[in-house]
């Protein structure tokens, strides 16, 4: 008899709920603007951070490979000791595989590699 009935518990806690209701309204103003941004800002984020870390790896990746060409263009001047034999060794390693590269150009379909038209 002591205990207050469910009903008299709901009706106790009306003037409350009604009363807070901008919390509410903020909380859940909140909420929406949560979901939105981890929807909108988080994956723009992180594909910022892949563009730019990208392109600086490449930056450093691409200087890195021409001082290394150049520096076996050099090396290969001072082996041979004449300029013109480090450019016609390194023609001739492009010529060979450009030739490589060119044979791979065309791809055959599949009907047509066992010769029926």
């Amino acid at each position: 008899m002591g205990e207050p009935t469910k009903d008299a518990t709901k009706d106790s806690k009306a003037p409350e709920a009604s009363a807070d209701w901008p919390a509410q309204a903020a909380g859940a103003i909140e909420q929406a603007v949560n979901t939105v941004r981890d929807k909108t800002v988080v994956p723009a984020r992180k594909a910022t951070r892949v563009v730019v870390y990208g392109l600086l790896a490449a930056f450093f990746i691409l200087t890195s490979v021409v001082l290394l060409i150049i520096g076996l263009f050099r090396g290969l001047v001072i082996l041979t000791g004449e300029v013109w034999i480090a450019y016609a060794i390194c023609g001739g390693i492009l010529i060979l595989v450009g030739a490589f590269l060119w044979t791979l150009r065309f791809s055959k379909p599949p009907d047509e590699a066992d010769g029926k038209a």
